[in-house]
């Protein structure tokens, strides 16, 4: 609250809470903060987990980073203190999304440590589980399916994550999936069984 430029907004509380809405959702609500190289294949594992929660009638929603930059963050560019921004920005509408009772996926290539480590700290404990989306350098820029990886190393694009900007893996995950080894049915196969096992949504029947 010290942060804020108005001294004269007051948090108003609603008369549902979070367990209202998981009471009737009949699962818990977090946010899946999935983090990776650009080409990792966060986009698309996000895309196959929220078909695959939805499909069980879980309440799942996808930020993904592309999107959220043509609206929300469109006035950010990717400096140093723009990604910052678009984190923080975006750890608080995961926050809100979480709330509501919605099983939040974001992808987000969110390269620093401190940044993600600031969404978590927003959250309360058991709210906010990263998700490392491993995948070697050298198979995301064989893949490079937006031709990012070549226009960054002919300096076409400035400040690029893996090549000319520095990406930081997280230290202590708490779900990894492998996109270099393992299939993208495999990976909605990890992550769905970190949820079952610690009750945050109902096994498969």
């Amino acid at each position: 609250m010290e942060n804020l430029k108005s001294k004269h907004v007051v948090w108003h509380h609603g008369a549902v809470n979070k367990a209202d809405r998981e009471a009737v959702t009949g699962h818990k609500s977090c946010t899946l903060w999935m983090t990776g190289l650009p080409a990792s294949g966060k986009s698309t594992v996000a895309v196959a987990l929220e078909k695959a929660l939805w499909d069980r009638g879980i309440h799942a929603y996808i930020l993904d980073g592309d999107n959220v930059r043509h609206g929300l963050n469109k006035d950010l560019g990717f400096s140093p203190e723009d990604r910052n921004e678009n984190i923080r920005r975006i750890g608080e509408v995961a926050k809100l999304f979480t709330e509501a009772g919605v099983m939040n996926i974001t992808a987000f290539i969110s390269p620093y440590r401190a940044d993600r480590d600031q969404a978590r700290q927003i959250m309360k404990p058991a709210e906010f589980l990263e998700v490392y989306v491993s995948c070697s350098p050298e198979e995301c820029e064989r893949r490079d399916p937006k031709g990012h990886y070549k226009k960054a190393r002919s300096g076409e694009i400035k400040e690029f994550t893996g090549i000319s900007a520095p990406y930081e893996p997280p230290l202590k995950p708490e779900i990894v999936v492998h996109t270099d080894k393992q299939s993208e049915a495999e990976c909605v196969t990890v992550i769905l069984s970190y949820l079952e096992k610690n009750g945050y949504v109902p096994a498969a029947e």
